[in-house]
């Protein structure tokens, strides 16, 4: 029956054997089957046929649709232009094991006649009965491949539930059965503990990669070829570091799954990254790690909190705003912004603007934020406060102790180098001095050596020469400095960064909202521990200036009477004044005060003759003691004027010429014992009994 399906028109044209094995590993190892299928030329040729091509271009390449197959797209290339007669395989499973290349093919054979052939039997397409079977054995085909990856899969999962599917080792371990054990080498081990331990200590992996730039350190990294090489760091080696469970020594499988993505090449294959509760396996506990893995945790949940989201709170930034990234909206309960304002863009401002930016709403809040950030300073520092010479003597404890890391990174570098130096000498010595190709390619390695472990000595020269010496704080003095924690805190030294690490350690959120009735910022901070408090401070109406007091004004327009900018805001800064806007004064604020209020400078007398005097000018003057002119003053005998409570007092050249002045004089040289004599109007205890 077969052979009665081959006509003369398909013994005219050329039949074509296609040869395939699914993978390299099948091309190596199984050559029986590989035989077995040349062998189907012979059958051709028993058939009728006198040309036999063999196409085998897809030897070791898959036929389930997701690899490209250049002989399986030549052999249907030839098959529509109606050159071949047949076309041969082992089993038609070797054309395709998907429907659409199954199809394409068989249909392209009925459309110009083009018989099948297989080990068992000669089909044509065009035959319903045929195109029926053939139909089946396609579906067959796809249907047994997918089984046996149902089946492959499954058997794999189980596997890595039990926690013994070890795929590849991550750099810093090795494979060692269906477990991983730590690298044996030192280098290795000490640079990834480094590397951990910097993104933990400095906060975000950024922040560690720079460190790591700056001072020139290596980090390890595994090739395609299992081959751990020393390289430049990038971000995304320290964020597998902080990433990957492993270091934590956790078990983890089915981290991320195959996706399919479209471009204009055509469809491609990829990974995406899965959720923690759809991962296949993740057992801690299951090998020695780098980190203990709640630490491992505590710093991969600070590293995904540093990404600005809904659920997180942002990486500390430089600005001043201690609150960014805390604070949320009472109203619609979308995180507040920060925009910064002044002259400098100094001065920060808490405003909810996400309604308005995203869908057109009208803001609901917004206001100022440096009240706000002096409560919460407030707030924060005598919550702190209590422990802060217990924290103070264990930081001077830790640095005592605290080695100097880059030092030793690059000594642990300097060891590799002269290692590598001392191996590519003995690989010298070692070769036929005769044999000059062999012996120059040593020679150069040895000078590549050579040059790297000089580099490394002079980074290490020049980190000593840089590193300043390190003095211990004594035990008192420090104890001091954290009693007085507000001045640290407060210092311009302080970074910004370190002080909203230590916010978002102690609060986890703000609430904001503003009542309008009683012009005042509620807000209310939820501490880490649990317990929550409200805080109400004032706000500006609409259209209210934060003026500078009236009394304050003509305190300066009194003390430019005598005595310099820098002087006056000196003076009103020890009496606890302070701006309009709640700001301390600073010698360009009282300039600014008087530039508003049209209030002359102080200036030197041409003439040396100062129409106003300070008390002890003005003591000096009359010709009595300073106490003796102030309690006169003080009794209102001598006009003068005190603008502060702790200020100076001010007289005038002229009141100091009067009959007043002379009065005091001649009473005080009467009464040199009490010069400044009793008040009239004081009553004896004591009356005379003459």
């Amino acid at each position: 029956m077969s052979a009665d399906k081959i006509c003369t028109r398909h013994l005219a044209r050329k039949a074509v054997l296609y040869v395939r094995q699914s993978s390299a590993h099948q091309v190596l190892h199984n050559r029986e089957g590989r035989a077995l299928q040349y062998a189907m030329r012979e059958r051709l040729l028993r058939l009728g046929w006198s040309e036999v091509e063999v196409i085998d271009e897809d030897l070791g390449r898959s036929a389930a649709g997701g690899v490209a197959r250049a002989g399986f797209e030549r052999m249907v290339a030839e098959v529509c232009l109606g050159k071949v007669g047949a076309v041969a395989a082992r089993e038609v499973s070797r054309f395709a094991r998907n429907s659409r290349d199954w199809q394409q093919l068989v249909e392209m054979c009925r459309v110009v006649d083009t018989l099948l052939i297989d080990q068992e039997a000669v089909y044509a397409p065009r035959q319903g009965n045929d195109r029926l079977l053939l139909g089946l054995k396609g579906s067959l085909n796809e249907y047994e491949l997918d089984l046996l990856r149902q089946r492959s899969l499954a058997a794999r999962h189980e596997k890595a539930r039990r926690g013994e599917l070890v795929v590849a080792a991550p750099v810093g371990f090795v494979k060692v059965g269906d477990r991983l054990e730590k690298d044996p080498d030192r280098r290795v081990q000490e640079a990834i503990r480094l590397a951990l331990g910097k993104v933990a200590e400095l906060g975000s992996v950024r922040q560690a990669l720079l460190w790591f730039l700056e001072h020139g350190l290596d980090l390890p990294a595994r090739t395609s070829g299992g081959e751990v090489i020393w390289r430049r760091p990038r971000y995304s080696t320290l964020y597998q570091l902080v990433d990957n469970p492993a270091y934590g020594g956790a078990y983890a499988y089915g981290r991320t799954g195959a996706a399919r993505h479209l471009d204009p090449s055509g469809a491609r294959a990829g990974a995406r990254r899965k959720a923690r509760e759809d991962w296949l396996a993740l057992k801690p506990g299951a090998h020695e790690g780098y980190v203990e893995w709640d630490r491992a945790e505590a710093i991969r949940k600070m590293v995904s909190e540093n990404v600005p989201a809904a659920g997180a709170h942002g990486a500390p930034k430089h600005g001043s705003a201690l609150l960014a990234g805390l604070l949320r909206c009472r109203r619609c309960g979308r995180k507040l912004t920060v925009q910064y304002t002044g002259a400098k863009h100094d001065i920060p401002r808490y405003a909810c603007t996400r309604g308005r930016s995203d869908y057109g709403e009208p803001s609901c809040i917004g206001f100022g934020g440096l009240r706000v950030d002096d409560v919460v300073e407030a707030a924060l520092l005598s919550v702190v406060q209590p422990a802060a010479v217990e924290a103070a003597r264990a930081a001077e404890a830790q640095a005592s102790a605290r080695r100097d890391e880059a030092r030793e990174a690059l000594a642990r570098d300097l060891e590799a180098a002269r290692y590598a130096a001392e191996r590519a000498s003995r690989q010298y010595d070692a070769a036929d001095p005769e044999n000059r190709l062999v012996a120059g390619e040593l020679e150069a390695r040895w000078d590549r050596a050579l040059a790297r472990v000089a580099e490394v000595e002079a980074r290490l020269a020049a980190h000593d020469a840089a590193a300043s010496p390190r003095h211990d704080l004594e035990g008192v003095r420090l104890a001091a400095l954290a009693e007085d924690l507000r001045a640290v805190w407060s210092a311009p030294t302080t970074d910004a960064r370190l002080k909203k690490r230590i916010v978002r350690t102690v609060i986890h959120e703000a609430i904001a909202d503003l009542d309008d009735a009683a012009a005042e910022i509620v807000l209310v901070l939820h501490w880490a521990g649990g317990a929550h408090t409200e805080h109400r401070l004032p706000r500006r109406r609409r259209g209210q200036r934060n003026a500078t007091p009236a009394d304050v004004v003509e305190a300066v327009r009194g003390l430019a009477l005598i005595m310099k900018d820098d002087a006056i805001a000196g003076f009103l800064t020890r009496d606890g004044l302070t701006t309009g806007n709640g700001n301390r004064w600073t010698r360009e604020r009282v300039t600014s005060l008087r530039s508003h209020h049209k209030i002359p400078v102080h200036a030197a007398a041409a003439d040396g003759i100062e129409p106003w005097l300070n008390l002890r000018r003005a003591a000096a003057l009359v010709g009595v003691a300073p106490r003796t002119l102030r309690i006169a003053a003080e009794r209102g005998e001598i006009d003068a004027s005190h603008p502060l409570g702790n200020g100076p007092w001010i007289f005038r050249r002229a009141d100091l010429d009067g009959p007043a002045a002379r009065g005091l004089v001649l009473r005080a040289r009467s009464n040199p014992r009490h010069p400044a004599a009793s008040d009239p109007a004081q009553e004896n205890l004591f009356p005379s009994a003459t």
